[in-house]
């Protein structure tokens, strides 16, 4: 008797142990109003709470955040009011073939003088500089907008390319940063009708310039640059500079130009708070929807 009671107390306690463990292995569940059961995603490893948005942690998956962007009415931003004494100081990040660069001398100088400025972005570029991306977008001083993904000539391509370019670089901006751009540059100042379009219906007003620093040319000295840049920027200017390496003095001339443009009275802002302040003298180039 004593040997069948010994075998039934094993036996049970084989079965209880068998249980838990199997439990262990079953997804939680939960119950919907309707009473079925559906199964809960089982907890993110901790690898996977590392890309999750968190306080700390700004980094936030594309598909948590809107994917469709807002069309806008077709825009080229040339410059902003020429009755108010602002300036808009831009600098563009070009992906190119080669191994990205990034001058982080220039992001520091704005940072340490607490310069507003525009940032027009690259796909691969920011793919290749993701911890510098993530860097610049905690800075709300800089406005991150859109500089295509692979820095091609945009009037030379297809509708579809084109989307894809724009698109693309909207999602990796959004999932490195969590912000969604709205203002977009083309490469190398190349814009036409179809181009403008398409962008707007990406969400992207297209922005230009009137001011080119000339920054990437090698034969432009530290004070030529700060002479030009300073003897030529009027109210509302949009001047454009590079921080991706291909601006030979931009870091050495930015602290001059700087302190000039401020002896002149003009108020550093980022584009879109230019296009706050636009005035009907704003030089803009719309084309309403019909």
């Amino acid at each position: 008797m004593r040997t069948i009671y010994r075998r039934l107390i094993q036996g049970l306690i084989a079965l209880a142990t068998a249980s838990f463990f199997f439990a262990l292995t079953i997804p939680a569940t939960g119950e919907r109003a309707d009473g079925k059961r559906v199964l809960k995603p089982l907890p993110p490893s901790a690898a996977d709470s590392a890309s999750l948005s968190t306080p700390g942690n700004p980094l936030a998956p594309i598909s948590a955040l809107p994917t469709t962007p807002h069309p806008v009415a077709p825009v080229v931003i040339l410059h902003g009011p020429r009755d108010v004494k602002v300036i808009a100081l831009t600098f563009d990040a070009c992906s190119t073939t080669q191994p990205s660069r990034y001058d982080e001398r220039i992001t520091n100088i704005l940072i340490e003088t607490g310069t507003p400025a525009t940032l027009f972005l690259g796909g691969r570029w920011m793919e290749e500089e993701s911890e510098h991306t993530k860097q610049l977008a905690a800075h709300p001083q800089f406005e991150l907008a859109s500089h295509t993904f692979s820095h091609p000539h945009l009037n030379q391509i297809p509708d579809d390319s084109i989307r894809h370019e724009l698109l693309r670089t909207q999602e990796i901006m959004v999932a490195l940063t969590g912000r969604r751009p709205t203002l977009f540059r083309p490469p190398y100042g190349e814009y036409s009708e179809r181009v403008v379009q398409i962008a707007a219906e990406a969400g992207l007003k297209t922005v230009q310039f009137d001011l080119a620093s000339g920054d990437p040319d090698p034969s432009f000295t530290k004070e030529r640059l700060v002479t030009y840049v300073t003897s030529m920027a009027k109210n509302g200017s949009i001047i454009v500079m590079h921080i991706n390496g291909r601006g030979w003095h931009t870091a050495e001339a930015l602290p001059e130009i700087i302190d000039r443009l401020h002896k002149r009275g003009f108020t550093f802002v980022t584009v879109g708070e230019m296009l706050e302040r636009s005035s009907p003298d704003a030089d803009k180039k719309e084309r309403a929807r019909e």
